[in-house]
């Protein structure tokens, strides 16, 4: 750097951490569960089963920008939405009803809990702002 100085970071809350994490993760199982219903041909018959791969892409694609975007409230009901249609996907392929229920409940948890956390860590920084090394 050349002398300016760096802009701090900002910090995320848990909810913001937790769904980012299971987000990403869960990604990488809808692209791979794209590939199963290419491989399974699992699409009605006038539908080619290529746009398996391109639904398992987009999904995943659009769960990774949620996963970036989760400090707003509208990606928390979006990647509720994206749990919709994984479980969607379950019509197609049964196993992504396992798959829908497992990540759903992660989802639920990191959302949930975490906006919990995120709040009783505002209520104990404001409580004590010393401690995390403000001026009164």
């Amino acid at each position: 750097m050349t002398g300016a100085a760096a802009r701090p970071r900002r910090r995320r809350g848990a909810a913001e951490s937790l769904g980012a994490v299971v987000l990403c993760f869960e990604s990488l199982i809808v692209f791979l569960g794209g590939l199963v219903v290419f491989g399974l041909r699992a699409l009605p018959d006038p539908i080619a089963p290529w746009w398996g791969i391109v639904g398992g892409v987009v999904v995943a694609l659009l769960m990774l920008i949620t996963a970036g975007m989760l400090r707003h409230r509208w990606a928390i009901v979006l990647g509720w939405v994206l749990q919709g249609v994984v479980a969607l996907g379950g019509l197609l392929v049964p196993a992504l009803l396992i798959v829908a229920l497992v990540f759903g409940v992660m989802w639920g948890y990191a959302t949930i809990k975490g906006a919990d956390l995120d709040r009783r860590n505002a209520q104990a920084a404001a409580a004590h702002p010393e401690v995390n090394g403000e001026d009164s």
